[in-house]
């Protein structure tokens, strides 16, 4: 089997697995996005990923999207890892999104990076949506931010002109029930106000996410296998 068609499987048995989670969950699967998760994977795998008609891809690591961005034009890489402030203006020139704002420092950062990247021509006009990461534990190395901090959060990012509030995401910390914590999410993107989306679930928690409202599940081994080592 080459590449191409091992990929073309394994979307497919991803998006099955999508769809029988929204059917039983009583959802439009139409409202549940795919991103496949490429860390670690090639370059040729993104150019693959856009031949099977899958242009949007996440990446964890502002090196590794900023290189791949360069190299495939045709893919759009959204950043779901966690972001040094230091690093925000570039991540600014190449993101297609981001899911892990979680400060206001960060959001600050992003949002004067995108001026200067369509001042300087390396964007177009526009705005850069963004996720705002959720800590459910409370742990600051993990990433996110906290319950109590998320409003004001908010409203930096709604005040920044650059930047679009798109929702929430969220990542359960390892061992735990991952159910309560993407049902709790999902209330809180609601309290945002309507159409916000929740970006939660991966490969081996994707149901539950479905099950309880997910509206993006960022899947990696489901889709490219096992990723080779760093």
């Amino acid at each position: 089997m080459t590449r191409l068609e091992e990929l073309r499987t394994n979307l497919t048995a991803v998006r099955e697995r999508i769809d029988a989670a929204a059917r039983a969950a009583d959802r439009d699967p139409a409202d549940i996005r795919l991103l496949p998760v490429t860390k670690f994977h090639p370059a040729s795998d993104l150019e693959l990923l856009v031949e099977l008609g899958v242009a949007d891809v996440a990446e964890n690591r502002e090196q590794e999207a900023r290189a791949k961005a360069a190299e495939v034009p045709d893919a759009r890489i959204h950043m779901i890892g966690q972001i040094q402030t230091k690093k925000a203006n570039s991540v600014a020139r190449w993101a297609a999104s981001v899911h892990s704002l979680d400060s206001v420092r960060l959001a600050e950062g992003l949002n004067r990076g995108m001026g200067l990247a369509i001042e300087r021509g390396d964007r177009p006009a526009g705005v850069l949506p963004v996720y705002l990461q959720l800590s459910a534990d409370g742990d600051p190395s993990r990433g996110g931010v906290t319950e109590e901090n998320l409003q004001e959060l908010v409203d930096v990012v709604e005040a920044a002109p650059h930047l679009e509030l798109r929702g929430l995401m969220v990542v359960p910390p390892l061992g735990e029930d991952p159910g309560p914590v993407f049902a709790w999410a999902r209330t809180l993107c609601d309290d945002l106000g309507p159409g916000m989306e929740l970006s939660a679930g991966m490969s081996a928690d994707l149901e539950s996410a479905v099950a309880k409202g997910s509206n993006i599940v960022r899947v990696g081994t489901g889709v490219l296998g096992s990723r080779p080592l760093p």
